[in-house]
């Protein structure tokens, strides 16, 4: 089993600084996905807009106060379901922050929180090829989007966003199944990444018509891939599959380096971790400068910020180091993290239902002189919960054997099912 290394500034967190539902009733709801707004947050919802048993929308989107979390907005989300939301910076000459979400309908939306409803939707003349990603140029004037697999067909359709209402191209060369990741590349034109459930990460030239000149180079991991991006400086990719495995990849999509997650284990110091689950990877400066952050889960709820030394080379022989813990915040499975830069907090949504606001992150990680233990400074932040809910009267720490008893000013919620994440 491969050692896990505590930073000198490992920091735990046991309380959220605010807390709430998604809906009502917290066992009705997954929070699916986050994204930061001017002085607000989005959390895509699992439930459903409507009772109607002919039509609704489903997966709403939730506008939340970043201050307090009280619910501000609802947009009703896609027909079928909504599948992946994104805050972007730019779009047709709109600056952001904008919300945007595609979608099960074929559609891809920009959201216009005066109206309350879609100011953009970007449609396939009518086809509802059910849409799994997205993503919008730097410039915010080419949109692209990947579907799923219907009949032989799996497409990348391409919009310019000031002309909707359908596609300027298409590839349908790129992949053989279910399209999960859209990335355009940061400070190359054109260059976009996506990768799919055959395994393939492709790159390849948004602007080319001809769709059989578009793809420019391809790697194949072997395993279906339910996330990708790129790293901090656009050179090297990081992936993840639905078994838990995560690799890097060189510019050239050559493999770098190919890890179970869940293999990296600490268990020295005062305190253990043991990794379920992979939630996603950042290339902010989560950790350090130009290192990519590796956020990890526990069934039980708990949260993880890992990073390796060297996840730049082919030689995987850097040691993985764990930076921060929050824990007791959520019950089962954490399904979306977002780091908020600007205000240096972490916000983290769950299966059940719950969103938690957390405090930041450890000092940036010195590598020298290291041993296998590191310095453990506890964070006991004040609850404020924005809805009133049921109180629960425990907390669970992941310490050395020991179950510590917390406050009652936690949120109650719903046992994961039987310990295990949905797939996605």
């Amino acid at each position: 089993m491969q050692t896990l290394f505590s930073s000198p500034h490992l920091n735990a967190t046991s309380s959220s600084l605010r807390q709430t539902t998604i809906s009502g009733n917290a066992d009705e709801s997954y929070v699916l996905s986050l994204a930061a707004l001017n002085e607000k947050y989005a959390a895509m919802s699992s439930g459903s807009t409507s009772t109607s048993a002919n039509k609704s929308d489903t997966c709403p989107i939730h506008i939340y106060s970043k201050n307090t979390l009280q619910r501000m907005q609802t947009f009703p989300g896609h027909e079928v379901a909504s599948t992946s939301m994104r805050s972007i910076s730019v779009i047709a000459g709109l600056n952001g922050p904008i919300l945007m979400s595609s979608g099960k309908d074929g559609s891809v939306r920009v959201w216009d929180e005066r109206s309350g409803s879609h100011g953009i939707k970007m449609t396939n003349l009518g086809k509802s090829q059910p849409l799994l990603a997205f993503d919008v140029s730097p410039d915010g004037y080419s949109v692209a989007a990947g579907t799923e697999l219907q009949g032989d067909d799996a497409l990348v359709l391409f919009w310019d966003p000031r002309q909707p209402a359908a596609p300027l191209r298409s590839h349908s060369c790129t992949h053989s199944d279910d399209i999960t990741v859209v990335q355009f590349a940061p400070g190359r034109p054109g260059m976009l990444l996506t990768a799919s459930s055959d395994g393939l990460i492709s790159l390849s030239n948004a602007e080319e018509p001809d769709e059989d000149e578009a793809v420019v180079t391809v790697g194949n991991w072997g395993c279906s891939i339910s996330q990708a991006g790129w790293m901090q400086d656009g050179s090297q990719i990081w992936a993840a599959s639905d078994m838990e495995t995560f690799s890097t990849w060189s510019e050239e999509l050559d493999l770098l380096q190919s890890h179970d997650i869940r293999a990296p284990c600490l268990h020295s110091g005062p305190r253990t971790w043991v990794t379920d689950y992979l939630i996603t990877a950042s290339s902010s400066n989560v950790t350090e400068p130009g290192r990519l952050g590796v956020f990890v889960g526990s069934n039980e709820g708990d949260i993880a910020l890992l990073s390796n030394s060297d996840l730049s080379t082919s030689r995987g022989t850097g040691d993985w180091y764990i930076h921060n813990l929050w824990t007791a915040g959520h019950q089962g499975v954490v399904r979306s993290v977002l780091w908020d830069e600007q205000e240096q907090v972490l916000v983290t949504g769950g299966e059940d239902g719950l969103i938690n606001v957390w405090p930041g992150l450890s000092p940036p990680m010195d590598y020298s002189g290291l041993g296998g233990r590191g310095v453990v400074h506890e964070s006991d932040s004040m609850d404020v919960d924005s809805e009133p809910a049921e109180i629960s009267s425990r907390k669970r720490f992941r310490e050395m054997d020991v179950e510590w008893e917390g406050d009652d000013n936690g949120l109650t919620s719903k046992e994961s099912k039987n310990g295990k994440r949905s797939k996605r």
